[in-house]
């Protein structure tokens, strides 16, 4: 069977001939118009809720003669601006409070904490084992841990994790801001000698 290749379409005539296909505005543009648009309404929102300016000095017309046989406060409601005086009451009511305690306070607090020791129990545990894996752990963290055996209600035993004791604040707050920065809770204990 023969075949009659000049009435063949070709290619390439067919391609040229065709429409090319609609570009397409990217996504960003629409996001940036959208914006535009959205600001300038808001922006007319804003000016709309304004008021208008007050004009000087108004001249006696017709229209204004009722206005005027009224008080001048009628007129305008004066709304007073909100005060701020939190600032100054702040400094009028700031105490400067001395560098060193006097030595009546020093003495005071350094024979009221000799009967005391400050302690920071860091967990409770029903199981020992469990208190003495805590124990190595703050031991590693270089603080003086220890564990107390405590029995309570109906014979109950208790195993409390311990750290200290403490003759100073100083080293209390120093200690306790170890565990905090180990993610430790702790919980500060005061006990008679």
């Amino acid at each position: 069977m023969t075949r009659d290749y000049a009435k063949k379409p070709r290619a390439s005539r067919s391609r040229a001939r065709q429409p090319r296909p609609k570009q397409q505005v990217p996504a960003w543009v629409w996001l940036l118009t959208g914006s535009v648009l959205g600001a300038f309404i808001m922006f007319l929102v804003y000016l709309a809720g304004l008021a208008p300016a007050k004009s000087g000095p108004a001249t006696d017309t017709p229209t204004q003669t009722a206005a005027t046989e009224t008080p001048a406060v009628e007129q305008e409601q004066v709304v007073p601006k909100p005060r701020f005086d939190f600032y100054k009451l702040l400094q009028e009511s700031e105490v400067i409070v001395p560098a060193t305690e006097s030595s009546a306070n020093a003495e005071a607090s350094a024979t009221a904490d000799v009967a005391f020791e400050y302690l920071l129990q860091v967990g409770s545990f029903r199981r020992g084992t469990d208190a003495d894996n805590l124990r190595a752990q703050l031991i590693l963290l270089n603080l003086e841990a220890r564990t107390e055996e405590v029995t309570i209600r109906d014979g109950e035993r208790w195993h409390r994790v311990v750290v200290g004791p403490f003759d100073t604040q100083s080293k209390l707050a120093r200690a306790r801001s170890t565990l905090v920065s180990h993610q430790y809770n702790a919980l500060v204990l005061k006990r008679k000698l």
